[in-house]
């Protein structure tokens, strides 16, 4: 029975992948892309070359390292597939597609982008490589479907370990996440990807410059800030006051100064707000909102902001006590739920995260040069996407673990998100 459930998902991995095969320009590599799925699908504890050649029966495991650690071609055709399975999945103006990173610990400073930096996956400062990430995401359904290697300014600021490490010309210059995180997003619309907002933590939102490039593609966004950011009322006007003496103000002043995110939601109403049914109880936290003006226009005397566009300001009081912010500018008559709704379905990424790392392997790449590590991490996104694609057509292969015998159903299916390591008040208790 063990070995029909396998052939029976390889059989459909066959048909399902055919269209990523077909993009790849090179015989031999449409040979092994199939086995590296495989591998990555197959049950067992390390995703590694040399273990998968072991569990896929092949001699050695040479051909497979050269297919995916090869500089002769680049992951951009298998990506608009990719793009394109993701959007048949999960796409349309219901979707969201969040922004986030993710970290992969490593030893050493040879592979590619490796720094001593923060990894939130052990919660403090590493040595690591950090992953901007894309996901798209329905109805708490995620497939990622961009990862791209973020590089520390130790690395963009010494030309020779670029070299060493095969960065492409295209990705040499200094960018901040943010701006790796906005290439992906044109790369993702230019390729017909379908998505209502964009969603992000506060290590994007914090960003005025991500902020306004989000709006000025003419994209709706709900992005976490910090407690300090300022803002205005809606009411703020631009004053041009005039002196006795002296030339004529070249720059307006505010008719108000502006507020930290936390003072102006402190006498603000706070209410429960249900936005996700858990496994026990409904998820439920305390939430008030307001209208503002964020002051991330020209700087003026005085080191002020001027106003920027109106938004929603939205603070979440958690049961622990802890209180987060969020800016969005979602239109003025969306109701609090809806708004809720969409801030929360950020954490779907996480889930993403942990499964390509726990059951595919995504932090498990041995190598140190750029593609091979691009290459690995689209592999495991297509496997990701695979198995969200036998989720949604309702094909549930028993789930073997990872040190199952590898002759059964691939390494799992996406459940939704638990979260099981944030602790949210439950309706019963809320005030």
């Amino acid at each position: 029975m063990a070995a029909r459930g396998q052939a029976d998902w390889m059989r459909e991995l066959q048909a399902w992948s055919a269209p990523f095969l077909e993009a790849l320009d090179h015989p031999a590599r449409r040979h092994w892309a199939p086995y590296y799925l495989r591998g990555l699908l197959l049950p067992g504890e390390r995703k590694s070359i040399q273990p998968m050649a072991a569990r896929l029966g092949l001699p050695a495991h040479d051909q497979l390292h050269n297919f995916v650690a090869s500089p002769a071609w680049d992951g951009e055709a298998l990506e608009a597939v990719l793009a394109a399975k993701a959007d048949a999945l999960v796409g349309g103006g219901d979707a969201v597609l969040v922004v986030d990173d993710t970290a992969l610990p490593k030893k050493g400073a040879a592979s590619v982008g490796v720094a001593h930096q923060y990894a939130g996956a052990l919660g403090k400062n590493a040595n690591c490589q950090t992953l901007v990430s894309l996901t798209l995401a329905r109805d708490e359904v995620p497939v990622p479907v961009a990862l791209r290697l973020f590089l520390p300014r130790e690395w963009v600021t010494d030309p020779a370990r670029l070299e060493r490490a095969g960065v492409p010309a295209a990705h040499r210059a200094p960018r901040a996440k943010g701006e790796v995180a906005l290439a992906e997003i044109d790369r993702l619309t230019a390729l017909g990807l379908r998505f209502g907002c964009v969603l992000a933590d506060a290590g994007y939102g914090n960003s005025a410059l991500f902020r306004q490039a989000l709006s000025a593609r003419g994209l709706s966004w709900a992005v976490g800030i910090p407690k300090l950011q300022q803002a205005y009322g809606t009411e703020v006007a631009l004053l041009w006051p005039r002196a006795p003496t002296g030339r004529p103000r070249r720059q307006p002043v505010p008719s108000e100064r502006p507020v930290a995110a936390e003072a102006l939601l402190a006498a603000a109403t706070w209410r429960p707000v249900v936005w996700r049914r858990g496994t026990k109880a409904p998820l439920v936290a305390e939430f008030a909102a307001l209208r503002v003006r964020v002051a991330d226009g020209e700087a003026v005397r005085g080191g002020l902001h001027l106003p920027g566009e109106e938004v929603w300001l939205v603070g979440e009081r958690r049961a622990s006590g802890e209180v987060k912010y969020h800016l969005s500018n979602l239109p003025a008559e969306i109701p609090l739920e809806r708004l809720v709704g969409l801030i929360k379905a950020r954490w779907v990424c996480e889930q993403a995260h942990q499964q390509m790392k726990e059951e595919l392997g995504l932090d498990h790449f041995e190598g140190r040069n750029w593609h091979g590590l691009h290459h690995h991490a689209l592999m495991v996104m297509i496997a990701m996407a695979f198995l969200q694609h036998l989720r949604l057509a309702g094909q549930r292969p028993t789930r073997p673990g990872k040190n199952a015998a590898p002759h059964s159903g691939p390494a799992t299916i996406a459940q939704p998100a638990r979260h099981p390591r944030r602790t949210h008040r439950h309706a019963s208790t809320a005030a």
